[in-house]
Protein backbone atom coordinates (compact mmCIF):
# COMPACT_ATOMS: atom_id res chain seq x y z
CA UNK A 1 0.00 0.00 0.00
CA UNK A 2 2.80 2.43 0.93
CA UNK A 3 6.30 2.36 -0.49
CA UNK A 4 8.85 5.04 0.39
CA UNK A 5 11.92 4.96 -1.83
CA UNK A 6 15.19 6.74 -0.93
CA UNK A 7 13.28 9.70 0.49
CA UNK A 8 15.16 12.93 1.22
CA UNK A 9 13.27 15.86 2.72
CA UNK A 10 14.22 19.19 4.26
CA UNK A 11 12.65 22.12 6.08
CA UNK A 12 11.50 24.51 3.37
CA UNK A 13 12.39 27.69 5.27
CA UNK A 14 16.05 27.04 6.03
CA UNK A 15 16.95 23.97 3.94
CA UNK A 16 17.85 21.76 6.92
CA UNK A 17 17.72 18.13 5.74
CA UNK A 18 15.80 15.90 8.16
CA UNK A 19 14.97 12.79 6.13
CA UNK A 20 18.11 11.34 4.54
CA UNK A 21 17.46 8.36 2.27
CA UNK A 22 14.56 6.70 4.04
CA UNK A 23 13.15 3.43 2.71
CA UNK A 24 9.99 1.84 4.08
CA UNK A 25 7.24 -0.48 2.84
CA UNK A 26 3.91 -0.94 4.63
CA UNK A 27 1.46 -3.50 3.26
CA UNK A 28 -2.32 -3.42 3.35
CA UNK A 29 -3.54 -4.82 6.68
CA UNK A 30 -0.23 -4.05 8.40
CA UNK A 31 0.33 -1.96 11.52
CA UNK A 32 3.87 -0.58 11.37
CA UNK A 33 5.41 1.12 14.40
CA UNK A 34 8.04 3.83 13.90
CA UNK A 35 10.33 4.40 16.88
CA UNK A 36 13.49 6.39 17.44
CA UNK A 37 15.18 8.96 19.67
CA UNK A 38 14.23 12.64 19.65
CA UNK A 39 15.28 14.42 16.47
CA UNK A 40 15.40 11.28 14.36
CA UNK A 41 12.77 12.53 11.90
CA UNK A 42 9.65 10.67 13.05
CA UNK A 43 7.24 13.62 13.03
CA UNK A 44 8.85 15.03 9.88
CA UNK A 45 8.04 11.75 8.15
CA UNK A 46 4.37 12.10 9.11
CA UNK A 47 4.30 15.70 7.83
CA UNK A 48 5.90 14.75 4.52
CA UNK A 49 3.45 11.90 4.04
CA UNK A 50 0.52 14.27 4.60
CA UNK A 51 1.94 16.89 2.21
CA UNK A 52 2.65 19.67 4.67
CA UNK A 53 4.05 22.70 2.82
CA UNK A 54 6.75 23.43 5.43
CA UNK A 55 8.81 20.54 4.04
CA UNK A 56 10.35 19.88 0.62
CA UNK A 57 11.13 16.49 -0.88
CA UNK A 58 14.45 16.79 -2.71
CA UNK A 59 14.94 13.18 -3.78
CA UNK A 60 13.14 9.85 -3.83
CA UNK A 61 9.44 9.04 -4.03
CA UNK A 62 6.36 8.12 -2.00
CA UNK A 63 4.08 5.57 -3.67
CA UNK A 64 0.56 5.02 -2.37
CA UNK A 65 -1.15 2.05 -4.02
CA UNK A 66 1.50 2.24 -6.72
CA UNK A 67 0.96 5.93 -7.46
CA UNK A 68 3.35 8.76 -6.58
CA UNK A 69 1.66 11.29 -4.31
CA UNK A 70 4.44 13.89 -4.22
CA UNK A 71 2.56 16.28 -6.54
CA UNK A 72 -0.72 16.00 -4.58
CA UNK A 73 -1.67 18.65 -2.01
CA UNK A 74 -2.86 17.62 1.49
CA UNK A 75 -6.56 17.73 0.50
CA UNK A 76 -5.97 15.49 -2.50
CA UNK A 77 -4.01 13.01 -0.37
CA UNK A 78 -6.81 12.99 2.20
CA UNK A 79 -9.39 12.40 -0.55
CA UNK A 80 -7.40 9.34 -1.64
CA UNK A 81 -7.66 7.94 1.89
CA UNK A 82 -4.64 9.20 3.82
CA UNK A 83 -5.30 10.37 7.40
CA UNK A 84 -2.85 12.03 9.80
CA UNK A 85 -3.56 12.06 13.54
CA UNK A 86 -1.54 14.93 14.98
CA UNK A 87 0.63 14.80 18.08
CA UNK A 88 -1.08 18.02 19.20
CA UNK A 89 -4.53 18.40 17.57
CA UNK A 90 -5.30 21.99 16.60
CA UNK A 91 -8.07 24.02 18.26
CA UNK A 92 -10.46 25.68 15.78
CA UNK A 93 -12.62 28.31 17.51
CA UNK A 94 -15.93 29.04 15.82
CA UNK A 95 -16.19 25.69 14.05
CA UNK A 96 -18.58 23.29 15.77
CA UNK A 97 -17.24 19.74 16.04
CA UNK A 98 -20.41 18.26 14.51
CA UNK A 99 -20.29 20.66 11.57
CA UNK A 100 -16.62 19.87 10.99
CA UNK A 101 -17.35 16.14 10.99
CA UNK A 102 -20.28 16.50 8.59
CA UNK A 103 -18.31 18.57 6.07
CA UNK A 104 -15.29 16.25 6.29
CA UNK A 105 -17.38 13.10 5.83
CA UNK A 106 -19.33 14.48 2.89
CA UNK A 107 -16.21 15.80 1.17
CA UNK A 108 -14.64 12.36 1.53
CA UNK A 109 -17.77 10.71 0.14
CA UNK A 110 -17.81 13.16 -2.77
CA UNK A 111 -14.20 12.24 -3.58
CA UNK A 112 -15.23 8.57 -3.67
CA UNK A 113 -18.19 9.32 -5.94
CA UNK A 114 -20.74 8.64 -3.19
CA UNK A 115 -23.85 10.64 -2.29
CA UNK A 116 -23.83 12.96 0.73
CA UNK A 117 -25.19 11.54 3.96
CA UNK A 118 -28.66 12.56 5.04
CA UNK A 119 -28.83 14.27 8.41
CA UNK A 120 -30.41 11.22 10.15
CA UNK A 121 -27.76 8.87 8.72
CA UNK A 122 -24.98 11.27 9.69
CA UNK A 123 -26.30 11.61 13.25
CA UNK A 124 -26.62 7.83 13.60
CA UNK A 125 -23.05 7.20 12.44
CA UNK A 126 -21.61 9.85 14.73
CA UNK A 127 -23.62 8.69 17.74
CA UNK A 128 -22.52 5.07 17.30
CA UNK A 129 -18.85 5.92 16.83
CA UNK A 130 -18.82 8.50 19.66
CA UNK A 131 -20.35 6.02 22.08
CA UNK A 132 -17.70 3.42 21.30
CA UNK A 133 -14.93 5.97 21.94
CA UNK A 134 -16.57 7.48 25.04
CA UNK A 135 -16.90 10.89 23.40
CA UNK A 136 -19.62 12.76 25.27
CA UNK A 137 -22.42 14.42 23.21
CA UNK A 138 -21.59 17.73 24.90
CA UNK A 139 -18.10 17.64 23.36
CA UNK A 140 -19.58 17.36 19.86
CA UNK A 141 -21.57 20.56 20.37
CA UNK A 142 -18.49 22.57 21.29
CA UNK A 143 -15.98 24.22 18.90
CA UNK A 144 -13.47 21.69 17.59
CA UNK A 145 -10.91 20.83 20.29
CA UNK A 146 -11.45 24.15 22.11
CA UNK A 147 -11.11 23.64 25.85
CA UNK A 148 -10.65 19.88 25.42
CA UNK A 149 -8.16 17.97 27.55
CA UNK A 150 -5.36 16.12 25.78
CA UNK A 151 -7.25 12.86 26.09
CA UNK A 152 -10.48 14.40 24.75
CA UNK A 153 -8.67 15.83 21.73
CA UNK A 154 -7.20 12.44 20.91
CA UNK A 155 -10.57 10.71 21.29
CA UNK A 156 -12.20 13.18 18.92
CA UNK A 157 -9.36 12.68 16.44
CA UNK A 158 -9.80 8.89 16.53
CA UNK A 159 -13.53 9.54 16.11
CA UNK A 160 -12.71 11.47 12.92
CA UNK A 161 -10.62 8.54 11.74
CA UNK A 162 -13.41 6.07 12.44
CA UNK A 163 -15.96 8.16 10.54
CA UNK A 164 -13.75 8.99 7.54
CA UNK A 165 -12.63 5.36 7.13
CA UNK A 166 -9.21 6.15 5.60
CA UNK A 167 -7.06 3.49 3.96
CA UNK A 168 -3.73 4.71 5.34
CA UNK A 169 -3.67 6.04 8.90
CA UNK A 170 -0.61 7.83 10.26
CA UNK A 171 -0.67 8.41 14.02
CA UNK A 172 2.03 10.83 15.15
CA UNK A 173 2.77 10.14 18.83
CA UNK A 174 -0.93 9.87 19.58
CA UNK A 175 -0.06 8.65 23.08
CA UNK A 176 1.48 12.02 24.09
CA UNK A 177 -0.10 13.37 27.26
CA UNK A 178 -2.59 10.53 27.71
CA UNK A 179 -3.33 8.93 31.05
CA UNK A 180 -3.82 5.15 31.23
CA UNK A 181 -7.61 5.27 30.78
CA UNK A 182 -7.48 7.60 27.78
CA UNK A 183 -4.67 5.55 26.26
CA UNK A 184 -6.79 2.43 26.46
CA UNK A 185 -9.83 4.12 24.90
CA UNK A 186 -7.77 5.52 22.03
CA UNK A 187 -5.99 2.21 21.50
CA UNK A 188 -9.28 0.32 21.45
CA UNK A 189 -10.53 2.74 18.81
CA UNK A 190 -7.44 2.20 16.68
CA UNK A 191 -7.64 -1.57 17.07
CA UNK A 192 -11.29 -1.54 16.00
CA UNK A 193 -10.20 0.02 12.70
CA UNK A 194 -7.67 -2.67 11.85
CA UNK A 195 -8.67 -4.41 8.65
CA UNK A 196 -7.07 -6.32 5.74
CA UNK A 197 -7.47 -3.32 3.40
CA UNK A 198 -6.22 -0.63 5.79
CA UNK A 199 -2.62 0.11 6.80
CA UNK A 200 -1.48 2.04 9.86
CA UNK A 201 1.76 3.76 10.79
CA UNK A 202 2.06 4.32 14.54
CA UNK A 203 4.81 6.76 15.52
CA UNK A 204 5.73 6.53 19.19
CA UNK A 205 8.53 6.90 21.71
CA UNK A 206 7.29 4.27 24.09
CA UNK A 207 6.41 0.61 24.32
CA UNK A 208 3.34 1.37 26.45
CA UNK A 209 1.24 2.27 23.40
CA UNK A 210 2.40 -0.89 21.64
CA UNK A 211 1.21 -2.94 24.62
CA UNK A 212 -2.29 -1.96 23.47
CA UNK A 213 -1.74 -1.72 19.71
CA UNK A 214 0.24 -4.81 18.78
CA UNK A 215 2.33 -3.89 15.70
CA UNK A 216 3.12 -6.28 12.87
CA UNK A 217 6.45 -4.57 12.26
CA UNK A 218 8.72 -2.14 14.11
CA UNK A 219 11.17 0.21 12.40
CA UNK A 220 13.86 2.25 14.13
CA UNK A 221 14.43 5.71 12.66
CA UNK A 222 17.69 7.53 13.30
CA UNK A 223 19.08 10.60 11.52
CA UNK A 224 16.38 10.37 8.89
CA UNK A 225 16.89 6.72 7.96
CA UNK A 226 15.42 3.37 8.98
CA UNK A 227 18.40 1.65 10.57
CA UNK A 228 16.70 -1.52 11.82
CA UNK A 229 13.40 -3.34 11.34
CA UNK A 230 11.83 -6.25 13.16
CA UNK A 231 8.67 -7.55 14.77
CA UNK A 232 6.96 -6.52 18.00
CA UNK A 233 9.82 -7.97 20.05
CA UNK A 234 12.11 -5.25 18.74
CA UNK A 235 10.01 -2.60 20.52
CA UNK A 236 10.37 -4.50 23.80
CA UNK A 237 14.14 -4.70 23.34
CA UNK A 238 14.28 -0.94 22.74
CA UNK A 239 12.22 -0.28 25.86
CA UNK A 240 14.58 -2.43 27.93
CA UNK A 241 17.93 -1.43 26.43
CA UNK A 242 17.43 1.91 24.70
CA UNK A 243 18.65 2.84 21.23
CA UNK A 244 22.42 2.92 21.81
CA UNK A 245 23.19 -0.66 20.75
CA UNK A 246 21.00 -0.42 17.63
CA UNK A 247 22.64 2.86 16.62
CA UNK A 248 26.15 1.45 17.17
CA UNK A 249 25.45 -1.67 15.12
CA UNK A 250 24.14 0.46 12.24
CA UNK A 251 27.14 2.79 12.24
Amino acid sequence: MLEIRNLHARIAEDGTEIIRGLNLTVKAGEVAAIMGPNGSGKSTLSYVLSGREDYEVTEGDILYNGESILELDPAERAAKGLFLAFQYPVEIPGVATMQFLKVAMNEQRKARGEAELSTPDFMRKVKEAASALKVEPEMLRRPLNVGFSGGEKKRVEILQMALLEPKLCVLDETDSGLDIDALRVVSDGVNALRSPDRAMIVITHYQRLLDHIQPDSVHVLYKGQVIKSGDAELAKELEANGYEDVIKSAA
